[in-house]
């Protein structure tokens, strides 16, 4: 009998590396988890590699495992080295009984070529390419579609990832989303898809790597996006509700509805041009009510902002109407593609306006409204999302809470692990699983382990359930690394609390001196754009001898490499760095923290949750706020260590960590760092670090 630590142990040596206990208590409650259909929380430190922890029970396991991560760069870590190297590792203990197609990767329709608008040009509300010369738009789709014909030509994925350098209006110029591709009946290219090649391949595989938001759509909000699988591995699963919440959160402006009507124009023509003109219309109306409106949430919808959103939705109703009246609902044959493509991008655009639309003016308790001046403070959504550029405000709205629907259409019907180096807040594991809906009545006390052919396959329910428990399991495999002997946490209690003003002079000198005793090698992490420049100035004015960059200067990959080259170099950031920047080594001796990140309190998703807590008589400050520091505090002070060669001391420059209440929860969510409040010992550290 194949077992999963001989596979384990090749998979190690297969990656040069050495095997861990904690990799392999992971490895064996994974197994226990699939096998029992149980649910399992996995905390496995830095260090841990708790990816083959993972892995290999799942290429082992009889049915295909789904496993979602939450970044690219895992995703590609994967992908291009764990993966090859697992199946390098079993190919001898397996032998014939390894899976033809041991692992796929499957992204959303949108990062994938398209081939019938990179060869039939469907251009959108941009207009036609006519420019070509170096530098412009035409000429990076012109690159991009002769990359795609060569990707097409030799078979290859046509992923977004191994495309030339291009903007996010290149890449739009040969792509399509779910809602605008034709689908294989009716396209003439089918044949070639890469997406559907991608799915394909991914329906033959045993393990599938995707991403939280194609998860969460498909989970979610029902839509099949991923081939049939029996068991779910969620990695950097602290991300998990944010990218569930994102992926459910919808935009809506007068501009994205311009931009929906000038498609119907032109999908329609003359004959329909009523209905075009009925969509301007609205969106003028809804600029004109938006406009009016201060940033910030909606308890209660204007009348004016509710008329025109009903404007919005019946107009926008009445265009996905007439373009689905004018013979683009199917056939035998793929008839006029390019006709067709028009068509659907039209019906696309129309029917997500409606959709958001009726979502926002629906008084729905379960949803949070707000409004967002475009590109100002509550303006969060990443790039890539609705057009950016300065304009109308925008309305945004989101589920107040995501635990339920993550129980009953996640948790309700496959078997779950969840992993990261941070799952425990406060000492315990319970806020993430609440957050997630796991409650702490269901979660089984006794250690991992028993027979798996022990288990009782539960009976299927009358609503499409299978039945499965609830029940969970929780694991913290520690980590490898000694953080009481490589780090020191220093905690700035003589620094009066932050303000509402920015970061204090003395704060400011703190920080300086901090800096100067590491003689650079620091990683600054700092609760605003703002703290972040302002930080930066002083540090720069002070010790005009460092290198100093700040998180806006150049693309992050490339700060990012700025800062690994020249060890005594700083970078100075915000969210972007607090989790996902791997720094190993000398580069980074020194995380300098400003503040406990808080939620901001005008966050109208963030209050709203809060506010929701203290009603069913919660703690919301506790249950929202200060969970979400801790999981941002632990992410953010765990960029220092990341091999067994590194030290360094983390700052920070909040006394509330050791003077408030709350602290003791906040400092039990950290790794197990040494811990003083005494900055002078914190610097001769860090001088002592300088000259070994």
């Amino acid at each position: 009998m194949i077992q999963v630590g001989d596979v384990l142990h090749a998979a190690v040596q297969s990656l040069g590396g050495q095997e861990r206990p904690g990799q392999v208590a992971m490895s064996a409650a994974v197994e226990h988890a699939l096998d029992s259909r149980e649910h399992l929380l996995v905390q496995a430190g830095t260090g841990t590699g708790k990816s083959l922890g993972y892995l290999v029970p799942a290429l082992l396991h009889p049915r295909p495992v789904v496993v979602a991560t939450a970044t690219l760069a895992l995703q590609h870590q994967l992908v291009e080295r764990d993966l090859p190297a697992l199946v390098a590792g079993a190919t001898e203990q397996l032998g014939s009984a390894l899976p033809l197609v041991p692992y796929a990767v499957l992204k959303g329709r949108s990062n994938y070529a398209c081939l019938h608008r990179a060869r039939e040009g469907t251009p959108d509300d941009t207009g036609v390419l006519v420019e070509v010369p170096d530098g412009t738009l035409g000429s990076e789709v012109v690159l991009l579609r002769a990359w795609a014909e060569d990707q097409a030509e030799q078979e290859l994925s046509g992923d977004r990832d191994s495309a030339p350098a291009h903007t996010e209006r290149g890449w739009a110029q040969v792509s399509v989303s779910a809602r605008e591709c034709l689908g294989a009946a009716r396209c003439p290219f089918a044949g070639e898809c890469f997406a559907e090649r991608a799915r394909d391949i991914a329906a033959a595989a045993q393990v599938v790597v995707t991403n939280h938001a194609l998860l969460a759509i498909h989970a979610i909000d029902g839509v099949p996006m991923l081939p049939d699988h029996d068991a779910v591995v969620v990695d950097e699963a602290h991300e998990l509700v944010a990218r569930v919440t994102q992926a459910s959160t919808d935009e809506l402006s007068p501009t994205v509805v311009d931009r929906a009507s000038r498609r119907v124009r032109a999908a329609v023509g003359r004959d329909g041009a009523e209905h075009a003109d009925a969509l301007a219309d609205a969106a003028d109306a809804l600029r004109s009510a938006v406009d009016t409106l201060p940033d910030g949430r909606l308890d209660v919808m204007p009348d004016g902002l509710a008329d025109a959103l009903a404007l919005v939705r019946e107009a926008s109703r009445a265009c996905y109407s007439a373009l689905s009246g004018r013979g683009d609902a199917g056939g035998d044959g793929p008839g006029d593609s390019g006709g067709d493509a028009v068509r659907q991008q039209a019906k696309a655009a129309a029917d997500e306006v409606r959709k958001v639309a009726d979502r926002l003016v629906q008084d729905n308790e379960h949803d949070v409204r707000w409004v967002t001046q475009r590109g100002g403070a509550l303006d969060r959504v990443p790039a890539g999302g609705p057009d950016r550029r300065a304009g109308s405000n925008e309305l945004r709205v989101a589920p107040l809470d995501v635990s339920l629907s993550l129980r009953e259409r996640l948790f309700a019907r496959t078997t779950v692990v969840l992993t990261s180096a941070t799952l425990k807040l406060g000492g315990g594991f319970e806020p993430l699983a609440a957050s997630v809906g796991l409650r702490p009545d269901e979660r089984a006390d006794e250690p991992v382990g028993g027979s798996p052919a022990e288990a009782v396959e539960p009976d299927a329910d009358p609503d499409g359930h299978d039945g499965r428990a609830a029940q969970w399991r929780a694991l913290d495999v520690g980590s490898p690394f000694d953080y009481r002997r490589q780090a020191i946490l220093y905690v700035a209690r003589m620094l009066p609390a932050p303000g509402r003003d920015g970061l204090g002079t003395a704060t400011l000198d703190e920080i300086v001196g901090l800096v100067e005793a590491a003689d650079g090698r620091t990683l600054g992490l700092f609760s605003s754009r703002r703290a972040a420049e302002a930080a930066a100035e002083h540090v720069r004015e002070a010790l005009p001898d460092l290198d100093l960059w700040c998180q806006g200067d150049a693309q992050l990959p490339e700060l990012a490499r700025r800062f690994v080259a020249d060890p005594r170099s700083c970078l100075f950031g915000t969210l972007s760095l607090w989790q996902g920047v791997d720094l190993p080594g000398d580069t980074c001796q020194l995380v300098v923290i400003d503040r406990i990140p808080f939620p901001r309190p005008d966050d109208p998703l963030m209050s709203a949750r809060q506010r929701a807590v203290e009603r069913r008589g919660g703690n919301g400050f506790m249950s929202v706020a200060a969970t979400h520091a801790a999981l941002l505090l632990a992410q953010g002070s765990g960029r220092l260590i990341r091999r067994f060669d590194d030290r360094g001391v983390v700052a920070v420059l909040d006394p509330r960590l050791a003077t408030a209440w709350y602290g003791s929860f906040l400092a039990a969510s950290l790794p197990p760092m040494w811990r003083t409040t005494d900055g002078d010992v914190a610097r001769a550290a860090l001088r002592r670090l300088r000259a070994g």
